[in-house]
């Protein structure tokens, strides 16, 4: 029996309802494909904590994370939960990557069975990731901007040793997914600004020499706001893209929207160990508590981290199910994106298909 440790952090307003779900998932799981375990620890953090103690995530768990096989974390924060400078208190996403320093942020944006994309297209058509740097870029001034009432001013850095491995990180995942496809075929896109910021220019520039240690991979390149446009026009043209932080955060969510909306997007965050995974989306307190939440991106983090553990039957015996769940008419959505029977009724559906 393979026995793996799993750090959990229920986060706050529909976060503990989305984990209870995914761990009733990872349960059934365990009983259908068997062969493992997982031991499960629960840790604190974000907005309860933040009130409580006045941090929203303790160092000893910081310190404790590095230890654990994978970390299933969710939703976390208080919107109206701000810091003398006006920004939010209480997300605990900065501490996790930084502390642990997991640089790649991984963002898949592919179409489920049933579910109604940009321009009707069906699920063949839309299978992306987006890859962020994690640890640099503008959210590297978080907490250090610099002004008074009249000026403010953030600075976006990056280094070559940051945008290398990010770059690298994101042609090992080309070829990767090019290995599951008849064609073999893998393409890179670069994401920037880079007519207009130095920054960017310079993050071009270090992409495109990462490029030649993969001469089977095609590198191709977008200007950040063509590739908004090219997200809903023809995503079908994208295979890998790899962009610094903060347009990683904003083009994403915009991916997300164009598969159905965030609530059915998941992430994981990596480092050369250790690694997190959370949904894309936030705590959405105007609906916890009422049974409402989409699981699925929660739900959907346990295929990444069993694809991290090389537990690829299980990963892929779960997508089937949602799959399945969705195709069968007893998992179906409201336009609101919500389960249309509730978030239980919805987690049970899945379940009855593994």
């Amino acid at each position: 029996m393979r026995k793996y440790r799993l750090m959990v952090i229920k986060g706050d307003g529909i976060g503990p309802e989305l984990i209870e779900s995914a761990l009733d998932v990872l349960q059934a799981v365990e009983k259908s494909v068997g062969g493992f375990q997982f031991d499960i620890e629960f840790h604190e953090g974000g907005a309860g904590l933040f009130k409580r103690e006045g941090y929203a995530f303790s160092e000893k768990s910081l310190m404790q994370a590095s230890e654990f096989d994978a970390i299933l974390k969710g939703p976390v924060g208080d919107p109206g939960l701000r810091l003398d400078d006006g920004t939010e208190a209480s997300s605990i996403s900065g501490i996790l990557r930084n502390g642990l320093d997991l640089f790649a942020n991984v963002r898949p944006i592919a179409l489920l069975p049933t579910i109604q994309g940009v321009r009707g297209r069906y699920s063949e058509d839309i299978d992306y990731v987006i890859v962020r740097e994690n640890t640099e870029g503008l959210y590297a001034s978080r907490g250090r901007g610099i002004g008074n009432d009249r000026v403010m001013n953030d600075i976006l850095m990056l280094t070559r040793h940051g945008v290398e491995r990010i770059a690298r990180f994101a042609f090992k995942l080309a070829r990767e997914r090019s290995l599951k496809r008849t064609s073999n075929t893998a393409t890179v896109t670069c994401v920037d600004k880079s007519n207009v910021l130095r920054t960017m220019a310079f993050f071009r520039k270090i992409v495109t020499e990462v490029s030649s240690e993969f001469p089977e991979i095609t590198l191709e390149y977008i200007y950040s706001d063509a590739c908004a446009q090219a997200m809903v026009l023809s995503p079908e043209k994208f295979d890998v893209l790899v962009m610094e932080n903060f347009l990683g955060d904003l083009l994403s969510d915009l991916g997300g929207a164009t598969v159905g909306g965030i609530g059915l997007c998941h992430s994981g965050n990596y480092g050369s160990s250790v690694a997190y995974f959370e949904p894309i989306h936030g705590t959405a307190p105007d609906i916890a508590g009422q049974n409402k939440a989409n699981p699925l991106s929660q739900i959907r983090c346990l295929e990444l981290i069993f694809e991290k553990l090389g537990e690829v039957d299980a990963s892929a015996k779960l997508y089937d199910a949602i799959c399945s769940s969705l195709k069968s008419g007893k998992f179906t959505l409201d336009g609101n994106g919500c389960p249309s029977d509730g978030t239980l009724k919805a987690t049970k559906s899945i379940i009855q298909c593994l």
